[in-house]
């Protein structure tokens, strides 16, 4: 078996929660694009991360189905592993930064790929969702306060590769980030967090808590 670690990302303060990810250190072991796809499928994660290069950063990022040119919660997890100042993906460099018990990453909307961006009226309606039938990729949110910038919301991927709903989607609070145009603090799924800010030039920071599970 391929050596992996697990890491969850968007933790909450006290260190639950989180989004799972595995990564593997040695790209180099899974050459070929269908090899990680199927191990990408067989480990089951939202996102599985195959390190091409660990000292410039340079990172392949699989779904269960589909390889990604850029992924939020994958990203903040290989920056924190990495220790790197940035991260080449196919979508373009992704700049990176440790600030006390934040991984951060700076990216740009465009890069993910298209979400449903669908508000609540209340964070209790968002808390009371069913998950929807399979289709759009649906990050639906309420503000929690809207003064102080904070946000409940759930992620459903639509995607039917066993992952009925992401626990924390950094991608999406990208691009809710950029719509609204103002920094936030989400808390996602059972427990997750997750901190943006946008930047000058349309880039936008993300940023959470990363522990090594095993």
């Amino acid at each position: 078996m391929t050596d992996y670690d697990v890491l969850r990302v968007f933790c909450a303060a006290n260190g639950g929660y989180g989004n799972e990810l595995g990564v593997v250190r040695d790209g180099s072991v899974v050459p070929a694009r269908s090899e990680r796809q199927a191990l990408a499928a067989k480990l089951g994660f939202s996102e599985t991360v195959f390190v091409d290069d660990p000292e410039r950063g340079v990172i392949d990022i699989y779904t269960p189905s589909a390889r990604l040119p850029f992924a939020g919660h994958p990203c903040v997890g290989a920056a924190w592993l990495l220790d790197v100042p940035e991260l080449v993906t196919p979508a373009g460099v992704v700049g990176a930064r440790q600030d006390g018990e934040f991984s951060w990453i700076e990216a740009r909307p465009e890069w993910p790929e298209p979400r449903t961006l669908r508000q609540y009226a209340t964070a209790a309606e968002v808390d009371e969702l069913p998950v929807p039938p399979r289709g759009d990729w649906v990050y639906a949110w309420a503000w929690e306060d809207e003064a102080a910038g904070r946000v409940r919301a759930r992620g459903f991927p639509g995607r039917g590769d066993g992952i009925d709903e992401d626990e924390a989607t950094g991608a999406a609070a990208l691009l809710l980030t950029a719509q609204l145009n103002r920094a936030l603090n989400i808390a996602q799924g059972a427990g997750s967090q997750i901190l943006t800010a946008p930047q000058p030039h349309g880039w936008v920071e993300i940023g959470g808590r990363v522990l090594l599970e095993r």
